[in-house]
């Protein structure tokens, strides 16, 4: 009989953590506080913040402070204001089989609640956290692949971390494996089922849900505290569920299907990115010798046009304007992210002269990858295609620790200060040793005003 996800929630210790997983761990703290850094300078992250103070004051749970701004609130508030700072820059870890993100909600859920812990005398060692860390998510992909399976809607990140988080925050605050199953019934019941192609079709402010399924979590996760009680969570006992829970306490899918993405934009359009990026060098051309551009990928990044966004929200879900400033930039980091970049007149040339394709054959094959293939008409006439590809990032082509500590001082060094970030990365990609002092300063870090706002 398959080991109950409440059961395996509330037994969890350190030592039966395998070393893969405190890796994952490990990279995806020092990885998702990367995001977070470069995602509190965002118009998205101060409306957060706002909403957060205006209507999620201090309470008797704790004060819990908003990640990388230090205001107080209650942990559902700073969860809400958390989850959408990291949200609002499109470059944190990802499940490639559940198509959305875990730690963008897991972290600043779980991390406002040990904040709020920590000022009532609770305080928090990282074996501790290490502990909740990978119950939230390994209870949240496998929420994802049962919701995917199962639900003919495509639902966004929120709608399953939020039972992710629910039944991790009832572990953090002690509760017991029923409690448990309760946080995580009223978390999905209460939980966000928004679509996620609505955001991709409407590019806004609402983004992968995870604004929402954070603090949803957090909620029931307090409730099941207090006695209060839930549907069972039909992602995680449901019968059609069964199978991705067989192998529970002994397979981590945490470990097998987490990604990390080298771009701040959605991972569908990154084969795409790393194709032109890879034709560009290997034929030694400029932007102004390509003419037009030609992506052949699955439908649904199709959809992900934008071929002249106006806004951070429209650039995130676009594919052919991406593709654009890396031929022209050669690269797409920070610096992209400036509205000025969306009036770039020789990205604007090339994104409107991109043309998308659906490609039934890699629509089929788009199941847990993300297949393109790119060909660069040039104005010479000669078309270059590259071979078809999917993401770097992924488990079978990982990028490696350079690779993420580069990303991190990229998107942290210029928002906090190159000495503070390179704390956070060393204390982030040793976490789980800390003890409780240590963990207290690692939080104060990520958890204090930056120094641009």
């Amino acid at each position: 009989m398959p080991l109950r996800f409440h059961d395996f929630t509330a037994e969890l210790t350190y030592d039966a953590l395998p070393e893969a997983v405190l890796k994952v761990l490990r990279r995806s703290f020092t990885d998702t506080m990367g995001v977070a850094a470069v995602g509190s300078t965002t118009p998205l992250a101060d409306i957060a913040r706002k909403g957060a103070q205006a209507m999620f004051g201090v309470t008797q749970a704790g004060p819990a402070r908003i990640l990388m701004n230090g205001a107080s609130v209650s942990p559902a508030g700073a969860a809400m204001a958390g989850a959408f700072t990291v949200d609002s820059i499109d470059a944190h870890d990802g499940t490639s089989p559940c198509k959305g993100h875990a730690g963008s909600a897991i972290f600043p859920a779980l991390m406002a609640v040990a904040d709020a812990n920590a000022s009532l005398g609770k305080p928090v060692d990282g074996r501790s956290f290490a502990v909740t860390l990978a119950a939230a998510y390994e209870v949240s992909y496998r929420a994802g692949l049962a919701q995917h399976a199962t639900c003919a809607d495509y639902h966004t990140s929120g709608a399953w971390t939020a039972i992710g988080v629910g039944a991790a925050v009832a572990q953090q605050l002690g509760g017991s494996a029923e409690q448990i199953r309760q946080a995580a019934g009223i978390s999905e019941y209460h939980g966000p089922r928004s679509q996620m192609m609505r955001c991709i079709d409407h590019p806004t402010m609402v983004r992968d849900g995870v604004g929402w399924g954070a603090p949803s979590g957090v909620t029931g996760g307090y409730l099941a505290l207090f006695g209060f009680t839930g549907a069972p969570a039909l992602t995680c006992e449901g019968p059609d569920a069964r199978q991705f829970w067989e192998d529970l306490g002994s397979g981590w899918r945490l470990v097998e299907d987490t990604h990390y993405k080298p771009y701040p934009c959605c991972r569908w359009a990154h084969p795409a990115l790393d194709a032109a990026a890879d034709l560009i060098a290997t034929h030694n051309l400029t932007h102004d010798q390509v003419a037009k551009v030609e992506i052949r990928t699955f439908h649904n990044a199709t959809r992900l046009a934008g071929h002249t966004p106006t806004s951070p929200d429209e650039f995130a879900y676009s594919i052919a304007f991406p593709v654009a400033t890396m031929i022209v930039r050669g690269q797409v980091g920070v610096s992209e992210l400036d509205t000025a970049t969306l009036t770039d007149p020789d990205i604007l040339r090339l994104s409107k002269a991109t043309t998308l394709i659906d490609d039934d054959h890699f629509t089929a094959i788009s199941v847990g990858k993300r297949w393109a293939e790119v060909t660069l008409e040039l104005t010479d006439g000669r078309r270059l295609t590259a071979d078809p590809r999917t993401p770097r990032g992924d488990t079978d082509l990982p990028l490696s620790d350079a690779d993420i500590s580069d990303k991190f001082h990229l998107f942290a060094d210029p928002v906090v200060g190159t000495e503070r970030a390179t704390r956070i990365e060393d204390l982030s990609g040793r976490f789980d040793t800390l003890d409780a002092d240590s963990f207290a300063e690692l939080m104060s870090l990520c958890l204090s005003e930056t120094k641009v706002r």
